[in-house]
């Protein structure tokens, strides 16, 4: 089976998001744990790289519209990124689960997945783990396991 970056970085997530262990294991750590795990050296560099892509300064935070505004994706975004997806992106910025600058960096983490198309799933999971990596948005990231999860068959609520 051929692991895609997105599958490690899932592992990883449900992994330690239901640990009792230390909430941010080193980089070693995750190496080891990945390794353990059976997924290849490559994919585990690129899940580790995408990792840190999840740590935004202050100043990427800042250049992020405060106001309510239409975001507009260029033609390399739309081609990842279909008109559904998309739709899905504005719906969750409407209903209050992302705010703009997190929208931001949501599409820059779908965009560095390198994966040809992005799908529903893979939005999900990825507005899931830059919701887990910010403090202070504990309620937007139980709204959005909330949906990714009530889609899943065999949920119980």
């Amino acid at each position: 089976m051929k692991e895609t970056v997105l599958d490690v970085l899932m592992y990883l997530f449900e992994t330690f998001v239901e640990s009792d262990d230390d909430p941010e294991p080193d980089r070693l750590e995750l190496r080891d744990e990945l390794a353990r795990a059976g997924f290849g050296d490559c994919e585990i560099d690129r899940a580790l790289d995408w990792l840190d892509g999840l740590n935004v300064n202050e100043s990427d935070v800042s250049a992020a519209p405060l106001a309510p505004s239409i975001r507009i994706f260029d033609r390399s975004e739309q081609e990842r990124i279909d008109a559904p997806s998309r739709g899905y992106l504005l719906h969750l910025e409407q209903i209050g689960i992302l705010q703009p600058a997190q929208r931001e960096l949501v599409i820059d983490r779908l965009l560095a997945l390198d994966s040809e198309d992005i799908d529903l799933d893979q939005i999900k999971w990825v507005v899931m783990m830059v919701l887990f990596s910010q403090p202070g948005h504990d309620h937007a990231y139980a709204q959005m396991e909330d949906l990714v999860f009530a889609d899943e068959p065999g949920w119980l609520h």
